[in-house]
């Protein structure tokens, strides 16, 4: 990876993916691949993790349960060790739950904070100390941290706790030429909404496009930008590119 103030060189760059058996997070790593970063992929199921790792010439895996927020630190020290280094790591998994607030159980409230923003940041804060000048850290919030939904007040704001947090450190560690990525994608048809943990999705809109989407997360990789947000058609933009 390059310094401050210049593109990312992908091809080469140890990546962290985890959430790498989901669908946006493995078209994330099949992008990463194709450009020739050194992977590896997180998971928590063995038999998913395989056949992704498969798809991207026999990458190493790594296994965690983000209710287990030790074992999400330990997975980012397993991948560094076999990678000899990271260079970037990237988080994509959640839960989603619908309904109204006044029905959500507090359980259902705990589980997605849990999973959608304590989990993610406890694999970007474990990779901190491990990421030099020209570093990336990366996450998939979606378009609910900065436009909550009704009927999703929970898994909004699990989501906006997470984007909140990558801002923060984001001026945390600008001094230090790491950079931080927030994912904000739109709507995608990956399934997510139908493995909710509580209630019935509503009705979605037609999904954006998956490839671009991929595309354009690891454009944003690149440059060291801040923000990938739908634009006004709905494709995936990528705002404060870095100059």
């Amino acid at each position: 990876m390059t310094t401050e103030g210049a593109d990312v060189e992908i091809d080469g760059a140890r990546v962290l993916v985890a959430g790498g058996t989901g669908v946006i997070g493995r078209a994330v790593a099949a992008e990463l691949h194709r450009r020739g970063a050194r992977l590896v992929l997180a998971g928590r199921d063995p038999s998913k993790l395989a056949g992704a790792a498969g798809d991207l010439g026999g990458c190493p895996v790594v296994r965690f349960d983000a209710y287990d927020l030790d074992g999400c630190a330990d997975a980012v020290a397993e991948a560094a060790a076999a990678l000899g280094g990271l260079d970037a790591v990237l988080t994509a998994f959640g839960a989603a739950a619908f309904g109204p607030a006044r029905g959500t159980g507090d359980d259902i409230a705990e589980h997605l904070m849990a999973v959608n923003a304590l989990a993610p940041a406890a694999f970007l804060r474990a990779a901190l100390p491990l990421l030099g000048e020209g570093g990336a850290l990366a996450a998939v919030t979606g378009v609910v941290a900065e436009r909550p939904q009704p009927g999703m007040a929970d898994y909004s704001a699990s989501k906006a706790a997470l984007a909140a947090w990558l801002d923060a450190v984001r001026r945390e560690v600008r001094p230090v030429g790491v950079r931080v990525l927030d994912l904000r994608f739109g709507h995608l048809d990956t399934g997510f909404a139908d493995r909710a943990v509580a209630g019935e999705p509503p009705r979605m809109p037609p999904g954006g496009d998956l490839e671009l989407s991929a595309r354009t997360a690891v454009d944003a990789l690149a440059a060291g930008a801040a923000r990938v947000r739908p634009g006004p058609d709905g494709a995936p933009v990528v705002e404060d590119r870095a100059r």
